[in-house]
């Protein structure tokens, strides 16, 4: 896939305020690869460096969000788990964007999920929509060969967020060809998209052809192991007219609808 990299986060591009708030909530969940990418959210927001260090700073009081996401999965049984890499960035995003209405296929434990509650919390606007299939591990442990994203016994999808962000929550448990088209027919539009579920070529099309109607100008398309997706990706990319913008080095991407200029 040939698309643009941005830069990871360079601590001298911000305030002592940011950089500190940024290592205090990094520590707090326990993931080292949560280091924010300052040049991809400035990518896809247009936000400057002052705007974006100003919502950095916020992490300071997601520190608590941090550390209880972090105790959770430790209690069941996650020491190590495959959660989206840019957390802070989903929150930051939503933060500068203030989308009324988040779109998210794929769930899981509620990583990214708990990040785009806590933004809209601090907008004091705007709905989060998920969709879910979950797995469910068949064991008390984890066996050879399981996903690290199934069920613990017990739980359910968004088992890491807490209960104090669920008012905005509009959860949806089941197939994504089915939800997806009938969410899409209810929202008036879509600020952002993540898809974070089933990633093949087919399924990641099929999501993004879906909510297209949907995507406003300047709303952010985002999607997440697109090694395994193939040209879905960039292929939307183009019919939309808009660059593909890569977390660094990763598979992580996204991208803006093109702002039309004013008339």
């Amino acid at each position: 896939m040939t698309a643009r990299r941005t830069t990871p986060l360079r601590l001298a591009a911000l305030s002592a305020e940011s950089v500190a708030a940024v290592a205090r909530a990094r520590r707090a969940l326990g993931d080292r690869r949560a280091t924010p990418n300052l040049g991809w959210v400035a990518a896809l927001t247009g936000g400057n460096r002052r705007a974006i260090g100003k919502v950095l700073e916020e992490l300071e009081d997601l520190i608590p969000l941090e550390e209880e996401i972090r105790h959770r999965h430790l209690a069941a049984g996650r020491t190590s788990y495959a959660q989206i890499r840019a957390p802070f960035e989903l929150y930051a995003l939503v933060r500068l964007l203030r989308p009324r209405h988040v779109v998210e296929a794929g769930v899981s434990s509620g990583v990214s999920s708990a990040h785009f509650l806590a933004a809209l919390a601090r907008n004091r606007t705007g709905r989060l929509h998920s969709i879910d299939l979950p797995t469910r591990q068949r064991t008390r442990t984890l066996g050879r060969g399981e996903s690290q994203v199934s069920l613990p016994p017990g739980l359910r999808t968004g088992w890491a967020v807490p209960d104090r962000l669920r008012g905005a929550w509009d959860l949806r448990i089941g197939p994504s060809q089915r939800h997806l088209p009938a969410l899409a027919s209810e929202l008036d539009s879509i600020g952002l998209f993540l898809h974070d579920d089933l990633h093949t070529p087919a399924h990641l099309a099929f999501e993004l052809e879906t909510v297209r109607p949907k995507l406003a100008p300047g709303s952010v398309v985002l999607a997440d192991n697109t090694l395994w997706t193939g040209e879905a990706f960039p292929r939307f990319a183009r019919s939309v007219g808009a660059p593909v913008i890569r977390r660094g080095r990763g598979d992580l991407v996204g991208l803006r609808l093109p702002v039309l200029p004013h008339s």
